[in-house]
């Protein structure tokens, strides 16, 4: 496949900011998407098995783990960026059936444009919110549901609250995953209510992530795991600890919410900002 060269920063205003694509240093074919500078994707076009972001990692482990490898699975994702993760679907698990739902229009277009993806994959994406998206699908038509939504930094309330959760769970197979990408920093009080939230509704759950992080020593992104049957524990610590920053998995999840209530519609809120200047040096 054809690439820009490699000093040519691509950027353009979108519907959610001035997005960036900047050319990966280490990576001939490596590109990775800045929303208003934050890290928002990080795709390679010659090897999309490679992942660079460690929760993405994460994501991909438990698809790993949902079904015997190859096995096609049936993926929504909400959120798509430069669609890393379905691109990773579709190198591991070809056939598989995926839809992703963006509510940024012109980025979708930016990345079908500068970061082309392959035209066999069965990947479908359509513009609109994920809540409403989500609303009007059928019911337990997928294996696995990636939720990865941000506006600018931030995931927005009403896709925090059980009734969204309740929503996913629906279109969920009975024994399918949701999988949450959860960003927070110290104390955790973002991620204990969402954790509680989404097991409110899904209650066999894990979290994974930085060890740092889950003991609420730095800002960074937890994924949830969650679904009605028990997970493979064994195999997501195994993984985990084996990544190239080894990861945490907790699954004493009583304790990490410490009795907080669901959020709902009513009272629900954004996840918090980043600090200031975390991704400077990385824009």
């Amino acid at each position: 496949m054809a690439q820009r060269r490699r000093t040519e920063r691509r950027t353009e205003v979108v519907a959610s900011g001035v997005a960036e694509l900047v050319p990966d240093p280490d990576r001939t074919t490596g590109w990775t998407l800045l929303l208003d500078g934050a890290p928002q994707s990080h795709v390679d076009l010659g090897d999309p098995t490679y992942l660079e972001f460690e929760y993405v990692r994460r994501i991909a482990t438990a698809i790993d783990l949902a079904a015997p490898a190859g096995t096609p699975l049936r993926v929504l994702h909400l959120g798509g960026g430069a669609l890393t993760v379905p691109r990773y679907v579709a190198a591991t698990r070809p056939g598989s059936p995926q839809r992703v739902v963006e509510i940024d229009g012109p980025l979708v277009e930016l990345v079908r444009s500068a970061l082309p993806w392959d035209a066999k994959a069965k990947i479908r994406v359509r513009v609109g919110d994920a809540r409403e998206a989500v609303t009007g699908m059928r019911e337990a038509g997928y294996d696995i549901v990636v939720v990865d939504v941000f506006a600018g930094a931030q995931t927005p309330p009403h896709l925090a609250s059980a009734e969204f959760v309740r929503e996913v769970a629906r279109v969920l197979a009975p024994t399918g995953w949701m999988l949450a990408n959860v960003a927070d920093g110290p104390p955790l009080s973002y991620a204990r209510t969402q954790v509680a939230t989404i097991r409110s509704v899904l209650p066999q759950a894990a979290l994974v992530a930085d060890a740092a992080v889950l003991r609420g020593r730095r800002f960074g992104n937890l994924v949830v795991v969650a679904g009605r049957t028990p997970l493979p524990i064994v195999d997501l610590r195994r993984r985990a600890a084996g990544d190239w920053f080894p990861g945490r998995v907790e699954d004493d999840l009583d304790r990490f919410t410490g009795g907080r209530p669901a959020a709902t519609d009513l009272d629900a809120v954004a996840s918090p900002l980043p600090p200031e200047g975390l991704f400077s040096s990385r824009s």
